[in-house]
């Protein structure tokens, strides 16, 4: 297996469309570049800064890393620990203290500890509503629900399609929403009815269809005067296509993406040194988030990254993922590492300021451990971290019960997670989109609002 893209590779998915194949001649190029151009390509892009711009949104190139943790991190067994709990509860690891003097945080997070300054830990985030899958937090709606009738969402999109239709790309070249994992159906929740063009655009596809095919150049490509003789010849050969004439004034900029190569560069992994890849680790979350690194470093406005699907819900030894010992002490080390990598790493870069991080699932766990060494949902409450974004950190918000099943101090809702990724996208907080019936739908539901303790 190439390591380059050993985590994300995979076979194509059609659904999806045919996003930058390539056939062995312009001509090829010509009649299969097209077929899948929203979400990857300049006319997307340009379409979706003639919107922003409209809106009279901010253009500013600030971006989000959303790390997310598939099947629902447990609370008290790491950013929450309740050391004075039963047994039971409080569970079998220990805490630590962090650089952060009354801040502590599970024993298998030492590096996680050396940069709590640069953390914010939220631990009364409210997840009632959510359910065993990506939409409610990855919405930060409440109104966006799993239903099992086949209408799940209620069509309500993801934080990252808003972000994909409002704000675009920061550059040209990139898809403005990618997605870093397994299963886009698992663990990714798209634009419900906003639209298929704000669809994120799959990492694991995309990575292996940026090459062109045998017998194919960009210089070949270049040649303009060809180039657009051969394109007079294809438009007339679909005349009176509407979907090809309403691309047809974007077309000519699509082809100057490709040519700029930046997608191409930012999937090579082979680019990074050895020690910057040892850095991040060489697992499915460590290899994700430095590829999500260089996605926001090429101009990507929203990256999703999940090492594994459901890899966090450590029901019981009984189970695929195990218990809390069994399950969460060999996955620990990696969500330390990869946390600190991408936050020195970015800071390092000057990134890290516009740059907004956020580490979360779709709830909490049990507070009481079951029979077999496994805590069951616990949509009541969860906890999550927040990084970058030139906010203020090295602090705690909110508080839990001495069971940690509970919120007891600073509820938080989605719609504030919400409020809070929109205001650092440069999104008015009273947006809207409009839904197939024409009626106007928010970006922000239930009142939400930017967490102000976030703002220093």
């Amino acid at each position: 297996m190439n390591p380059t893209t050993s985590s994300i590779t995979g076979s194509f998915s059609p659904a999806r469309g045919d996003l930058l194949r390539l056939g062995s001649t312009r001509r090829g190029f010509l009649q299969t570049g097209l077929a899948g151009l929203a979400g990857v390509s300049m006319p997307s892009l340009l379409q979706q800064q003639a919107l922003a711009a409209a809106a009279g949104q901010a253009t500013s190139k600030t971006n989000v890393i959303l790390f997310w943790l598939s099947g629902g991190p447990s609370q008290i067994d790491m950013w929450d620990p309740k050391p004075d709990a039963p047994s039971e509860i409080r569970g079998p690891f220990g805490q630590i203290a962090t650089k952060v003097p009354g801040i502590h945080v599970c024993e298998h997070l030492p590096l996680t500890a050396k940069i709590m300054d640069r953390l914010t830990l939220i631990r009364s985030v409210d997840c009632s509503a959510s359910n065993h899958t990506p939409i409610t937090m990855q919405a930060c709606n409440p109104l966006a629900k799993r239903t099992n009738d086949g209408r799940d969402g209620g069509g309500w999109p993801s934080m990252g399609s808003i972000a994909a239709k409002f704000r675009g790309a920061n550059a040209p070249g990139i898809p403005g929403y990618v997605a870093l994992a397994d299963s886009l159906v698992s663990d990714v929740w798209g634009a419900g009815h906003m639209g298929g063009d704000f669809e994120p655009v799959s990492g694991k596809d995309l990575s292996g269809r940026l090459k062109l095919s045998e017998g194919l150049t960009i210089e070949r490509l270049g040649d303009r005067r060809a180039l657009a003789s051969l394109m007079d010849d294809w438009k007339r050969s679909v005349d009176g296509n509407e979907q090809i004439a309403a691309t047809d004034r974007y077309t000519q900029k699509a082809y100057e993406v490709l040519m700029t190569g930046r997608a191409q560069r930012a999937f090579n992994l082979d680019e990074e040194a050895p020690a910057m890849r040892d850095r991040y680790g060489r697992d499915s979350l460590g290899e994700k988030a430095l590829l999500a690194r260089r996605l926001v470093e090429a101009g990507s406005t929203f990256v999703t990254v999940s090492g594994a699907w459901g890899y966090f819900d450590h029901h019981g030894d009984e189970v695929k993922w195990g218990g809390i010992k069994k399950g969460l002490t060999p996955l620990l080390p990696s969500v330390d590492r990869t946390l600190h990598a991408i936050v020195t790493d970015l800071e390092d870069r000057g990134l890290l300021d516009s740059t907004l991080i956020l580490m979360m699932g779709e709830f909490g766990r049990d507070p009481v451990i079951g029979k077999t060494g496994g805590r069951g949902h616990w949509p009541r409450v969860m906890s999550m971290v927040v990084a970058g974004g030139g906010m203020h950190h090295g602090q705690v918000i909110g508080s839990t019960d001495k069971r940690g099943g509970d919120i007891e101090t600073r509820r938080v809702a989605p719609g504030d997670l919400a409020a809070t990724v929109f205001d650092h996208l440069g999104i008015k907080q009273d947006t809207h989109w409009i839904d197939p019936q024409g009626r106007p739908r928010p970006i922000v539901v239930e009142g939400g609002q930017v967490i102000r303790e976030l703002l220093g």
